[in-house]
């Protein structure tokens, strides 16, 4: 039996929840006797959860594990510096090998390889100098001859260019 705290009808249908009359919340009620209280009851347990301390040690240990402890001879090793190793810088190496790839592949337009080509060589002779000078600081001796190779295969085949472009222009005006 369900009834209406406003209206205070009662209700028998088991399905309604909601007062057909001012639609408020039904609830429900043992009989005569009201209560405003819908809480469930309280169960109260025999005894409290146990716990298994499977593992556990009959008797708590008095001192911490040494590794827990701290030296008592230097406290100040306890913050040290992480050991890096410095890798050697390559920086000049791979500006002259990438100067000389882009001469050979994209210094074709608008001849722009005339300019990367020459600065792919400086470059990687200056790289070549630092690193016969001091090669533990720097590196990249490859690279430095890639790209000094690179733009040295350039400007060659640019002057192949020329010369043949000349030679073609000279014997077309003798005829």
């Amino acid at each position: 039996m369900k009834q209406c705290l406003r209206c205070q009808k009662t209700y028998t249908d088991p399905t309604l929840n909601f007062c057909l009359e001012d639609g408020e919340l039904l609830v429900a009620v043992d009989g005569p006797s009201r209560s405003g209280d819908d809480s469930p009851p309280t169960v109260m347990f025999e005894q409290g959860r146990r716990t298994n301390p499977v593992g556990w040690p009959a008797n708590p240990p008095s001192a911490p594990p040494v590794q827990w402890q701290q030296p008592q001879m230097n406290p100040q090793q306890q913050f040290g510096g992480y050991p890096m190793t410095v890798s050697p810088n390559q920086t000049l190496a791979i500006v002259s090998l990438c100067l000389g790839i882009s001469s050979i592949t994209i210094g074709w337009c608008c001849y722009i390889g005339v300019l990367l080509a020459p600065a792919a060589m400086i470059t990687g002779w200056i790289s070549m100098s630092q690193i016969k000078s001091d090669p533990e600081k720097n590196g990249g001796r490859g690279m430095a001859i890639a790209g000094i190779a690179t733009g040295a295969v350039y400007i060659v085949i640019m002057a192949l260019i020329v010369v043949l472009y000349g030679a073609a222009i000279f014997l077309g005006s003798l005829n």
